[in-house]
């Protein structure tokens, strides 16, 4: 204490003041500071500089357009319509007009459909020296089927190809053919390529055939889908397979029965409403085993499944429409028929 007393800067009863060292920055603050900086600034150029979405570009995301762009492929689509020189044609989906300048010349008309009106003023440039197409824009799903027969051609937003097939059965019998670019997966599944049917297929394989002609890489589009293509075919058939109205309605209710996937294997589902032993005869007939699935049945096969179970589904018919309620209920996902 008394060493304190004398010490000019000494507190009172304590040691004398330290001198506290000027307040420094942690140790790399700094460096981080200027390289945010840095950062910022970069990413504030590329917003300046980066192009941004016009209204083009929106429509292009919302039409789901991947325009055909290979020479190669449109001629495979054309071959794979067989246009004729008499023949009215309709074109779902246009785009640039690639797949429609190279269908121009081979049929007596075409009409055209658009949804776009940013292509409509290059598509009618491009088509002018062809007197026989016509350009309309409109949504095509909103259009009626022409009154006379036609064939329907088009390279499809793959997100619609659904609404598309749909709408092309609807017009049958006046629809003579559908040729269709779409999703590979979605054309092969139809086509039974897989191994496999859907309902949609065989439910209308009476009279309509589908054919799968092809499939088409993704590099053939502008801009690149993310998979490939397919060249589908649909083909109304001269004269039904099945003739007999009896016959035919057979043929629906056992298709849709069968399809309800009640029971785990067709045969189940079908022995709800036939006797066992019939079932065993028709699937004898149809070449099918008891424990195949209905997926794996091909519609040459539920066609003599038909002409072999005609006579006991037709004194049976309230039994099978009670029956097919079921399908409301049933494992069946319309999004995939």
């Amino acid at each position: 204490m008394a060493r304190n007393r004398h010490h000019p800067h000494a507190p009172r009863g304590g040691e004398p003041r330290r001198a506290e060292p000027p307040r420094t920055e942690a140790r790399g603050s700094e460096p981080r500071r200027i390289e945010a900086r840095r950062t910022e600034a970069r990413r504030t150029e590329a917003r300046r500089t980066e192009p941004r979405r016009t209204e083009r570009d929106r429509a292009r995301r919302t039409y789901g357009q991947n325009f055909l762009a290979d020479p190669g492929t449109v001629a495979r689509v054309v071959r794979a319509a067989r246009p004729g020189p008499g023949d009215l044609l309709v074109e779902v989906g246009a785009g640039k007009g690639a797949l429609t300048e190279a269908l121009a010349p081979r049929c007596r008309e075409l009409i055209s459909y658009e949804i776009d009106r940013h292509l409509i003023p290059g598509l009618r440039e491009r088509l002018a020296r062809h007197p026989r197409v016509r350009v309309v824009h409109r949504d095509f799903l909103t259009a009626a089927p022409p009154r006379e027969p036609f064939a329907l051609v088009g390279n499809v937003p793959y997100a619609r190809t659904a609404e598309i097939v749909a709408w092309a059965l609807r017009a049958v019998p006046r629809l003579t053919s559908a040729t269709l670019l779409t999703q590979a997966e979605y054309a092969r599944k139809r086509t039974g390529d897989y191994g496999r049917w859907s309902l949609l297929t065989v439910r209308s394989w009476p009279e309509v055939e589908w054919r799968l002609c092809g499939l088409v890489d993704r590099t053939a589009f502008r801009p690149v889908p993310a998979v490939d293509g397919g060249i589908l075919r649909l083909t109304r058939r001269p004269q039904s397979l099945l003739t007999d109205p009896v016959t035919r309605s057979a043929y629906a209710d056992l298709v849709e029965l069968g399809f309800t996937g009640v029971g785990g294997s067709l045969h189940a589902s079908l022995r709800r409403v036939c006797p066992t032993r019939a079932v065993d005869r028709a699937f004898r007939a149809a070449g099918l085993g008891r424990e195949v699935v209905v997926a794996y049945v091909a519609p040459e096969q539920w066609l003599v499944l038909a002409q072999e179970l005609t006579e006991v589904v037709a004194g049976k018919r309230s039994a099978v429409s009670k029956e097919l309620m079921v399908r409301v209920k049933s494992r069946v996902d319309n999004s995939n028929l």
